[in-house]
This record gives C-alpha cells, sequence and structure tokens, in this order.
C-alpha cells in the first residue's frame, strides 16, 4: 500500500518541485532589479517627505518597502517554502 501511494505521488513531487525552482530562479533573478527600484522610490519617497507632503512620502516609502525583496518576494518565498514542505511531506509519508 505505502509503495502505491509512493508510485502515484511521484509525478506531484516533481511537477513541485520543477515548480519551486523556477519561482526561486524568478526571485533571485529579480531581487537585483527590485533592490535598485525600491531604493530609488526609497530616496524619492524621503525628498518628498521633507519637502512636499509627508502624507505622500510616507505613501511612497510604503511603495518602496512593498517592492523591496523583504516585502512581496518574501510573501513568494514564504509560500514557496509552503510548498517545499508539502512536496518533502508526501515524499516521506
Amino acid at each position: 500500500m505505502k509503495l502505491i501511494f509512493k508510485i502515484l505521488t511521484v509525478p506531484v513531487t516533481l511537477a513541485i518541485d520543477l515548480f519551486t525552482l523556477i519561482c526561486i530562479g524568478i526571485i533571485s533573478c529579480s531581487a537585483m532589479l527590485l533592490r535598485l527600484v525600491s531604493g530609488l522610490i526609497g530616496i524619492l519617497g524621503i525628498a518628498v517627505l521633507v519637502t512636499y507632503s509627508p502624507k505622500n512620502g510616507l505613501i511612497l516609502l510604503t511603495i518602496a518597502y512593498l517592492v523591496s525583496p523583504m516585502g512581496v518576494s518574501m510573501i513568494a518565498v514564504w509560500l514557496l517554502g509552503g510548498l517545499q514542505s508539502i512536496s518533502r511531506t508526501l515524499k516521506y509519508f
């Protein structure tokens, strides 16, 4: 019974592993670009915060945080970690 379950779950775990590998590559490549963009938006946000409007400056700083590798990208990494744990669970079950 256990062997049959492992045979049936091999394609699923292989698909999950390939998907996470591709997504990790995409996230790694986009991290450099996101750092540059978030840095520019952060500098612009500080300039706007000091000179023009605190509200607009805080909005720009929030956008810079979300665009940074610690923002939305970290959510994607967290989700990929969840997929990898599902794959590991299927492998060792």
